[in-house]
């Protein structure tokens, strides 16, 4: 259901903006080590040059992109009383990796949740945000998208490895006064066709024997993911768009999903947006899920794309197959209130001795789950 910012005199802004890119990477050239295909194939199909792989948890990717968006918006852990991470790739089921943010982050005063709704989940989590806040029972909300999804990918299969990397991006939302913030939104889900892109044999359906590689990591039927996604993707943002009053020719900015670079290319089109209003970074991080609208929100504002009282859409597509679209008014300020130092700490392993556990599992199906 498409919606329309309803509570007036109670909006809820972007103040604070961050990201947490995990310093190893993993190029196509390297991909052509592991399984059959090249570097040409790759880039022409999707856009991805490289993808960037975790040594960390999902949580401390998470808790360093929240430090820099609180630093952005001049606002400590303790100020928050609402954390939302979404997330498909979290460090366990229970407890939630919000909880275990919550904890490293020392915001005690904050509830926190997980929101799994896969590649759309950053605009469900900030669409839930938004309509908390205007609700009034919450003030100051941090949203994250954080993944580690080079756990879950069978490297010897192309048509998966190849398009995911691991990343986080972080947001602070906060109650305003201001006609800013989410101007309208969508977010949809057609749980029928859940099966064209799933890891199955992930939870508690099934028995209890150690799953075959062939039931385990990211499985896609790539053909009509990509049909489905470049319908959904533009025709949601066409509805968001006039359901916040606005023209196509109003958007400033797309942020899209960073899926594959024919979807975005399509999308675009399907707003008949020049491609200089459109924010595209899959060449250099590949599909982070959640993560990829926060973090090239968090790229678009350093490289001054983002201008005081743009209009930005963000549209996203995944599984579920689940789906979301905002129009999102931006305020004053495109400059962080001040900066945080944090930072992952250095790897103590090469990519592809973290890979290795992966390759084994899938590779020869024996020892246990990476």
């Amino acid at each position: 259901m498409t919606e329309r910012s309803a509570k007036a005199g109670i909006g809820a802004s972007i103040t604070g903006w961050g990201k947490c890119m995990p310093p190893s990477v993993l190029s196509n050239h390297d991909l052509e080590q592991l399984v059959d295909t090249t570097d040409e194939w790759i880039t022409t199909r999707t856009g991805i040059k490289e993808r960037r792989i975790s040594h960390v948890e999902v949580s401390d990717l998470a808790k360093v992109a929240s430090l820099h968006a609180l630093a952005a918006a001049g606002r400590a852990p303790g100020d928050l009383d609402l954390i939302i991470l979404a997330t498909c790739t979290g460090d366990s089921i229970i407890p939630s990796t919000a909880a275990v943010l919550q904890a490293k982050l020392q915001a005690w005063n904050a509830a926190a949740f997980d929101l799994n709704a896969a590649c759309s989940g950053f605009i469900y989590s900030l669409v839930v945000a938004t309509n908390m806040i205007k609700a009034g029972t919450h003030r100051t909300v941090l949203v994250v998208g954080a993944e580690k999804l080079h756990y879950h990918l069978d490297f010897t299969d192309r048509s998966t490895c190849v398009l995911f990397g691991d990343g986080a991006g972080a947001v602070l939302v906060e109650a305003t006064d201001q006609p800013i913030g989410v101007l309208a939104s969508e977010i949809g889900m057609d749980g029928s066709a859940a099966e064209i892109l799933w890891t199955p044999r992930d939870g508690t359906a099934g028995d209890r024997d150690f799953p075959r590689p062939t039931e385990c990591g990211i499985r896609m039927d790539g053909p009509e993911v990509f049909r489905r996604a470049v319908t959904t993707m533009g025709d949601a943002s066409v509805r968001v768009i006039k359901a916040a009053g606005l023209e196509l020719e109003d958007v400033d900015l797309l942020i899209p999903h960073q899926a594959n670079v024919r979807i975005i290319d399509a999308t675009a089109r399907r707003l008949g947006l020049d491609p200089g209003k459109v924010f595209i970074n899959i060449a250099s991080y590949g599909n982070t899920s959640a993560a990829t609208i926060p973090v090239a929100l968090a790229e678009a504002v350093e490289e001054g794309r983002v201008q005081p009282g743009d209009d930005i859409v963000f549209a996203a597509f995944g599984a579920g197959l689940s789906w979301g679209a905002a129009v999102l008014r931006w305020g004053d300020r495109v400059e962080p209130v001040s900066v945080s130092e944090a930072a992952l700490p250095p790897p103590d392993r090469t990519t592809m001795e973290m890979l290795q556990p992966n390759i084994d599992f899938f590779g020869q199906g024996a020892g246990q789950r990476p």
